[in-house]
């Protein structure tokens, strides 16, 4: 399939519960980030509101965002499509969120054929959850929705937010994960510090790990799990963790887990640093069936991306994976 065919494509998207024609609207695209962030209005607000200080909870200045450099950005890197998400700190506001939401809706109806986003959800709250992924998918037209890998210290695979995992799953959605600083920080050596550098990966694989170990994705199989930066530390922690649930099923401390098939559920995005190693690292773990392009603009800034995807881009089309990562694997985990 070249670019114009699938350009040409009159595809069916459902997703969360909102059937759309993608040609008639906005996914009817060729290339798709599924790994970016809009610093909007409602956000900013938010945080002022809630006493949230982006810089010092992250040890790294919010960045700058507008439409215009965000489409300037995907057209000089190639990109047809973004799917937008909520920066970090997360917001647990009930309220805060519902704007938030209205706010990417709003952008998202400005440039359906270039944005599309994911909803933020006031977690752990779980009523407030169900009602907000019903609301923005049902209303707000959003693609499925964006869940922090802890709330408050609620992290994913917690029985507690089965609720709404159990209603993603009754709607098929997406859902994709981003880091969030645990409550408990080193914050004298630097992994403690600048959250990127080590706390994020580690908070993803935290999360993932406890989803495999509760069987998140087999009690919820209709799920679609992104998870972020190419797998965080998972493709060294999957052999560990496979070693170490057996060993606590034969022990009767947890149910057997068979964690090579509920890792093989979850998609990955390459944002971060694919690139030498990263992807391959990846591949031990997953196959290219699972990959998803992703760039974490605006936190990196865009002549950090564009370097990076040359160089990936380089590589994947000499492997002859293109096609697969950019498209087909786009279009799976968007329409099926």
């Amino acid at each position: 399939m070249n670019r114009r065919e699938f350009l040409k494509l009159g595809l069916t998207v459902t997703i969360g519960g909102l059937a759309m024609t993608a040609h008639a609207e906005n996914f009817s695209a060729r290339t798709v980030d599924f790994h970016a962030h809009a610093i909007l209005p409602a956000y900013v607000d938010a945080l002022k509101r809630l006493d949230i200080d982006a810089t010092a909870e992250e040890g790294f200045p919010l960045p700058k965002w507008s439409a215009a450099e965000h489409l300037q950005f995907m057209d000089a890197a190639g990109i047809d499509f973004t799917v937008l998400s909520m920066a970090t700190p997360h917001i647990p506001d009930r309220a805060a969120v519902r704007a938030i939401n209205g706010e990417f809706a709003e952008l998202c109806r400005r440039f359906p054929k270039r944005f599309g986003f994911v909803a933020t959800l006031p977690l752990p709250d779980v009523d407030g959850s169900i009602e907000e992924f019903h609301y923005a998918t049902e209303k707000l037209g959003a693609l499925g929705v964006k869940v922090a890998s802890n709330s408050n210290g609620v992290y994913l695979g917690d029985e507690r937010l089965d609720p709404i995992f159990a209603a993603l799953n009754e709607k098929n959605s997406l859902a994709i994960i981003h880091p969030s600083p645990a409550r408990e920080l080193p914050r004298s050596v630097v992994t403690g510090k600048v959250m990127a550098l080590y706390e994020y990966p580690a908070d993803t694989t935290r999360a993932v790990l406890n989803m495999l170990a509760n069987g998140t994705l087999e009690k919820f199989p209709r799920l679609k799990v992104v998870v972020p930066h190419c797998g965080s530390f998972l493709p060294y922690m999957k052999q560990r963790a496979a070693a170490m649930f057996q060993m606590l099923a034969a022990m009767n401390m947890m149910a057997p887990v068979d964690i090579a098939a509920s890792v093989g559920k979850f998609f990955f995005d390459t944002a971060g640093d694919p690139m030498p190693e990263q992807l391959d690292m990846l591949l031990k773990i997953t196959t290219l069936d699972q990959i998803v392009f992703g760039t974490d603009y605006p936190y990196v800034p865009a002549q950090v991306v564009l370097h990076k995807k040359k160089l990936f881009d380089t590589e994947i089309l000499q492997r002859g994976w293109s096609e697969k990562i950019y498209v087909d694997n786009a279009r799976r985990l968007m329409g099926d």
